[in-house]
């Protein structure tokens, strides 16, 4: 090799001041001595005389977060419902002093710092392999009802006010496992426009009596007035019974335009974030599923509405095809509530005392024990119905193979 490196730095001067024919048979005579193919000796005699340019130092900064921080961290945004890194970075500084007050966390004094200053991009990156490991639509069930129907005032989602809260936007959530056969749950979700403080309620089906019912209790829970109804153009919704009842409380009530989901978009996004993600889209039809899901509802909406940040789009302009969208600062509907000057004193107070005996942890696992629970049950009931099915097509297929 070393032979080789002496010829090939000896004729490469020669080979560079050659004419074409002189460089011919220069790699000739090249060949013949290192058994070169002429291609490599070409492009080896070129790059002979080259400079040989410096390694380039390796100029990656070293790693600021390591295990120490990725473990709160991981704990932290799996305890919040694996937020995106916008959502997160700016809640970091009430979540991290309130999980090791609550005995959540350990930390010392450089990680509290580093978790503290994290930034949204670095909270993606580091958490982009564990959101990986975890990865349904759902199908439409509301019926247009037309009891009633032009008594109620449509509004869009421009004409809802989010200055004051006591608003709310409803809507239904079908469980009926993409088969919309017979009777399943149904979870009416209710949504705070201006806040986003939302409350959920399964009812075993869609019968106008349930769904008022449910309704009763979801405003009795809300820690202020409402003020307004404004739901889809369902018959479980538009019907008397809804009619009189926000006749006799006082409370303004709309109904979206027909096939305009956007209407309803502050509910619709909790169709998803809230109940969707958190009981799936199985078929629940007995008592049991409805009664966990309600004990699970019992829980979420602590967990939501006082752990869950989210932001608000402040404003949107558009220039030709780009579309400019900006946010305000993640929140949580709580802190919108506390900041608002429309909520009294006295809902503020109940809401931080509640606030302050709440474990979000703690919430987190009463919810996976509950979805544990309402899964297992589900599984069972749907392979004991595979069993009865099962001896039938066996015989069916013994008759045939007799024949």
């Amino acid at each position: 090799m070393k032979q080789r490196k002496a010829v090939t730095k000896e004729l490469a001067l020669r080979y560079k001041r050659a004419t074409k024919g002189e460089r011919s048979r220069i790699l000739d005579e090249f060949t013949a001595i290192t058994s070169y193919h002429r291609g490599h000796a070409a492009r080896a005699l070129r790059q002979a005389l080259k400079p040989k340019v410096a390694k380039k130092p390796d100029r990656r900064r070293e790693k600021k977060y390591a295990d120490a921080e990725f473990k709160p961290l991981r704990k932290i945004w799996a305890t919040l419902g694996m937020p995106a890194g916008k959502r997160l970075a700016p809640y970091m500084e009430e979540m991290v002093p309130f999980m090791e007050r609550c005995g959540e966390l350990e930390l010392t004094d450089s990680v509290r710092d580093n978790l503290l200053s994290v930034s949204a991009s670095t909270i993606d990156r580091m958490m982009a392999p564990e959101r990986k490991r975890i990865m349904l639509k759902g199908r439409k069930g509301t019926k247009p009802g037309t009891l009633l129907k032009h008594q109620v005032p449509i509004r869009t989602f421009e004409g809802h006010d989010l200055a004051l809260p006591g608003f709310l936007e409803i809507d239904l959530v079908a469980h009926g496992g993409g088969d919309p056969k017979g009777d399943f749950a149904q979870t009416l979700d209710a949504t705070d426009v201006c806040s986003g403080w939302t409350e959920t309620r399964a009812v075993q089906n869609k019968a106008q009596k349930w769904v008022f019912a449910a309704l009763a209790i979801l405003l009795g829970r809300l820690p202020f007035d409402a003020a307004g109804i404004d739901s889809d153009n369902g018959g479980e919704f538009i019907n008397a019974h809804l009619v009189r009842f926000c006749e006799e409380k006082r409370l303004a009530f709309t109904r979206s335009r027909p096939y305009r989901k956007n209407d309803n978009c502050f509910v619709e996004q909790k169709n998803w974030t809230v109940v969707r993600k958190t009981v799936g889209y199985f078929r629940y039809d007995t008592e049991e599923e409805l009664k966990i899901l309600n004990q699970i509802y019992g829980h979420l909406r602590l967990y939501t509405n006082y752990f869950q940040p989210s932001m608000r789009l402040v404003s949107k302009t558009r220039n030709g095809a780009k579309v400019t969208k900006k946010y305000d600062m993640p929140k949580t509907p709580y802190r919108r509530l506390m900041e608002n000057q429309a909520i009294g004193r006295k809902a503020k107070r109940v809401m931080k005392e509640e606030y302050e005996t709440l474990n979000p942890v703690q919430l987190k696992r009463k919810i996976i024990k509950l979805q544990g629970r309402l899964f297992t049950f589900n599984a069972n009931k749907m392979n004991e119905a595979r069993k009865e099915e099962e001896p039938q097509n066996v015989s069916a297929t013994f008759f045939v193979r007799q024949r």
